[in-house]
C-alpha cells in the first residue's frame, strides 16, 4: 500500500526539479557564450587565421571531449550518485569559462575542451537524480520540464548575451559575466539538492518494470560498472536509440553552434541581432519538448517512437527546403525556418537521453544509459563541427544543409526501425 502524500512529499520533488532546471540552464551561459561570441572573436583574430574552419576544428575536438565525458560520468553518476556529478560540472564550467576569457588565443583550445569535458557530467547527474525522485509513469512529463533547462537556458543565455554584445560589451565580458551568474546559481544548488527522496525521509517511487533490469535488481545498488553496462549492451533497442542520438545530435549541434554565424552571413544581420535571433531556436524547442513530453506519457507503449519518427520526417523536409529553396535574403523567413525546425526536431530529440534512457536503464542504470546514448550522439556532434564548418567555409551554406538533410533522412530510417521494435514489444505485452 502506498503511503499517503504529505506536504514534504510534494514540496521536495518540486524543489528538486527547480534546482535541476535552473542549475542546468546556468550551464548554458558557459556554453552558448562561445556561439554568440564567434563573429566577434573571428573579427578580432582573423589576421592569425581564426575563421569558420578554425572554429569547426575547435568545436569538433571539444565535442569529442564532451562525448568522452558522457561515457565516463554516466557510470560514475550511477555508482556514486547524481548530485556530485551535477555540481562538479557547474564548478568546472565556471573555472574554464574564466580561463577562456582571460587567456586569449593561446588558451582557447585548452579552456574550451576542458569546459566541454567537465560539463558532460551535468546531464547524466540530472538524469540519475530524476530517475530516483519520480515514478516511471511520469518520465516523459518530468523530463519534458527538465529539458527546458537546456532549451530555455540556451534561449535566455543567447538573449542575455546578445543584449550585452549589442550594447558594446566585448567577448571577454561575455565570458566573465557568464561565469559570475553560474557561480550565483551554484550556491543554492549545493545547499538544497539531494540524490534521492530517502535523504529527505521520503519514500522512493516505483521502479519501471520494462527496464533492462528486473524490479528486484532495480531496487538494489550495483557498484560494478560492468554489471550496469551488460544488460544495456544486450538490448537491440538500446543500439537503435544510440544511432538515432548520433543523427539528432549531429543536427542539433550544427544549429547550436552555427545559427548566429549563418544569420549574420546569409541574412546579413548584425552580430548582436543574429545572436538575439538565434535564441528562438531553443525557445521553440522548449515548446516542443513540453508538448511531446506530456503527450508521450498519455500514449501507449511505442508512442515516443512514433513521435520521434514523425519529427524526423518533418525535419528532413525542412532541411531540404533550406538546401534548395530560394530565400531571397528575407530575415523573417530565415528566422522563422530556424524556429520551425526547432519545433519539429528538439522535442523528439529530447526523449533519447531523457525519458527513453530512464525507460531502458530504470533507477539502476539511467545515467549510464543516458551517458552512452548522449556520448554516441556527441560523436555525431563532433563530426558536425568539422564537416559543417568546412563545407560552409569552402562551398557555402546550401551544401551544408544538403549534408544535414542526408543525416536527417538516414535517421528517419532508423526511427522507423525503432517504432517497429516498440510496436512489436507492445503487441507481445498486449498493450497495443
Amino acid at each position: 500500500m502506498s503511503k499517503p502524500s504529505t506536504p514534504e512529499s510534494k514540496l521536495w520533488p518540486s524543489i528538486t526539479v527547480a534546482l535541476l532546471v535552473v542549475g542546468y540552464a546556468g550551464y548554458y551561459l558557459c556554453r552558448s557564450d562561445l556561439s554568440v561570441s564567434q563573429p566577434l572573436i573571428m573579427d578580432q583574430y582573423k589576421s592569425i587565421g581564426i575563421n569558420k574552419a578554425w572554429f569547426g576544428g575547435l568545436i569538433g575536438l571539444a565535442t569529442l571531449m564532451y562525448a568522452f565525458g558522457k561515457f565516463l560520468f554516466g557510470n560514475l553518476a550511477d555508482v556514486l550518485g547524481g548530485r556530485g556529478t551535477f555540481l562538479l560540472g557547474m564548478g568546472g564550467a565556471i573555472v574554464c569559462t574564466i580561463l577562456f576569457g582571460a587567456g586569449g588565443p593561446p588558451l582557447f583550445y585548452l579552456a574550451w575542451c576542458a569546459n566541454r569535458l567537465i560539463q558532460s557530467s551535468g546531464w547524466v547527474g540530472m538524469v540519475k537524480v530524476s530517475s530516483r525522485w519520480f515514478s516511471h509513469r511520469s518520465y516523459g512529463t518530468v523530463m519534458g520540464v527538465i529539458s527546458l533547462s537546456y532549451l530555455f537556458g540556451d534561449f535566455f543565455s543567447r538573449l542575455f548575451l546578445g543584449i550585452l554584445i549589442k550594447n558594446g560589451w566585448t567577448w571577454q565580458h561575455v565570458f566573465f559575466i557568464s561565469a559570475a551568474v553560474l557561480s550565483v546559481i551554484f550556491i543554492p544548488t549545493f545547499i538544497l539538492l539531494r540524490n534521492r527522496p530517502a535523504e529527505r525521509g521520503l519514500p522512493e517511487p516505483e521502479a519501471n518494470p520494462e527496464s533492462v533490469f528486473s524490479e528486484k535488481e532495480d531496487q538494489q545498488q550495483i557498484q560494478n560498472p560492468i554489471h550496469l553496462l551488460l544488460p544495456l549492451f544486450k538490448s537491440p533497442e538500446f543500439w537503435v536509440v544510440c544511432t538515432l542520438s548520433f543523427g539528432f545530435t549531429f543536427m542539433r549541434e550544427t544549429f547550436g553552434n552555427w545559427i548566429p554565424t549563418y544569420l549574420h552571413e546569409a541574412a546579413h544581420m548584425t552580430e548582436g541581432d543574429a545572436a538575439t535571433a538565434s535564441s528562438l531556436f531553443p525557445l521553440f524547442g522548449g515548446f516542443s519538448v513540453l508538448g511531446v513530453g506530456y503527450l508521450s506519457d498519455r500514449l501507449p507503449l511505442g508512442g515516443r517512437a512514433a513521435i520521434i519518427t514523425g519529427g524526423l520526417f518533418l525535419t528532413t523536409a525542412g532541411l531540404l527546403f533550406l538546401a534548395f529553396g530560394n530565400l531571397h535574403g528575407s530575415v523573417p523567413v530565415y528566422v522563422g525556418l530556424m524556429a520551425l525546425l526547432a519545433f519539429v526536431m528538439i522535442g523528439p530529440y529530447s526523449f533519447l537521453a531523457g525519458a527513453v534512457s530512464m525507460d531502458l536503464g530504470g533507477k539502476q542504470a539511467s545515467a549510464t544509459a543516458a551517458g552512452w546514448i548522449d556520448g554516441i550522439g556527441y560523436i555525431g556532434g563532433m563530426l558536425s563541427g568539422v564537416i559543417v564548418g568546412n563545407v560552409a567555409e569552402k562551398l557555402g551554406w546550401p551544401p551544408a544543409f544538403e549534408v544535414l538533410a542526408l543525416v536527417a533522412f538516414l535517421s528517419l530510417i532508423m526511427g522507423f526501425v525503432y517504432w517497429k521494435q516498440e510496436r512489436a514489444k507492445a503487441l507481445r505485452l498486449g498493450l497495443a
